[in-house]
């Protein structure tokens, strides 16, 4: 069922986390719901203990921030589930059900699929997952916390939407590590310092994401021990990106319980939340150089003018990148500039504001 949440150990967690980051005092519309999102914490395999937790910091982020919360985590064999707050059956019946909700937040709903054995349950089955694909196309939002990088391994189509095919690997003991914030100018990372020390546990993952993902935030391996599952120099631990019409954000921290009383990373959940949901934007919304080019490469028609502009917008777009990946980030946007002024040429109005994203997020990074 729907909470409007009341629950005053809840409200009283929350408020005081609220309060300190001076966001209790002017909620965007406390009195109404403005929109409504779903909490999956449904656990077929191991049951992180912070679930309870982040479902009740939500719902309290929820009456101080304007949306309503579902929850669909019904308890499943040795998983005692939230059966107070649950949903009496799955959302997951059609995208026309789940276009309800604004996004989706898969708290650590993790399947123990990792095995990668197909006769094994998933999270979702193959009618909850056609829902759910159809959701996302239909232009819904995703947000993944923690392991949720950790479910449905046996589904390609999942790990794209967490983000550049990148899972769950291992983790280290939990440890003191220094995140730095890549993209500042991103809603869910406005409010973060540029270096961010906390106390977590630190996910290694099977692949990078970055070709694919609008980086937000990489982890410092040279500040803690990654274990035998290092990534090495690049990190990333939270990204998001724009993903077959929907939006999708990822945070790879949140393991600990504490994590949902610490008022900074409530605002950066926050931000997530809001940002898939489509009720703000900025620093890019998290846009990429392939995404782009990928947009350019589909205006191509054949003709000569075309191909030619084409080619110059992709030309100046690798060069931008390629600024971009030297640190160059003020090089960077004056190419982007260059290629916003070809792009005018397609007279394709998506491209253009693409371009613009990518300006913005570049922007943002220079010093």
């Amino acid at each position: 069922m729907r909470r409007h949440v009341r629950h005053a150990i809840t409200a009283a967690c929350a408020f005081g986390a609220m309060a300190g980051l001076g966001l209790v005092a002017t909620p965007a519309n406390a009195d109404a719901d403005e929109y409504e999102v779903l909490v999956v914490g449904e656990t077929l395999g191991f049951r992180h203990s912070h679930i309870d937790d982040t479902t009740n910091a939500i719902i309290a982020l929820g009456e101080e921030h304007g949306f309503s919360v579902d929850v669909w985590d019904p308890p499943q064999g040795n998983s005692p589930g939230q059966p107070a707050l649950t949903l009496p059956s799955t959302p997951f019946t059609s995208a026309d059900d789940l276009s309800k909700y604004a996004t989706i937040i898969f708290a650590s709903p993790v399947d123990a699929t990792n095995n990668l054995d197909p006769n094994r349950p998933r999270l979702l089955n193959d009618t909850e997952l056609a829902a759910f694909q159809g959701y996302i196309r239909g232009g819904g939002g995703y947000v993944g916390l923690h392991a949720a990088t950790d479910s449905m391994h046996t589904v390609p189509w999942y790990s794209e939407l967490t983000g550049g095919g990148a899972r769950f690997r291992n983790h280290p003991a939990q440890q003191t590590a220094t995140m730095r914030v890549e993209s500042p100018g991103h809603p869910s990372t406005e409010m973060l310092p540029t270096e961010w020390v906390r106390f977590d546990e630190w996910y290694n993952f099977t692949a990078n994401p970055r070709d694919d993902v609008h980086v937000l935030i990489t982890l410092d391996e040279s500040t803690y021990n990654p274990g035998n599952g290092r990534m090495g120099e690049d990190h990333p631990i939270a990204w998001c990106h724009n993903f077959e019409g929907g939006r999708s954000w990822y945070e790879g921290a949140g393991h600990v319980d504490s994590s949902w009383t610490d008022p900074t990373f409530l605002a950066h959940i926050l931000g997530g939340i809001q940002w898939t949901a489509g009720v703000v934007s900025g620093g890019g919304d998290c846009v990429t150089f392939s995404e782009v080019d990928d947009l350019v490469s589909g205006l191509e028609d054949g003709s000569q003018r075309v191909t030619r502009l084409g080619d110059d917008v992709t030309g100046y777009l690798d060069a931008a990148e390629s600024a971009a990946d030297a640190g160059d980030h003020a090089g960077a946007v004056d190419v982007l500039v260059q290629a916003k002024g070809k792009a005018h040429g397609l007279q394709d109005d998506a491209l253009v504001a693409k371009i613009d994203d990518l300006i913005e997020w570049q922007q943002a990074l220079v010093s």
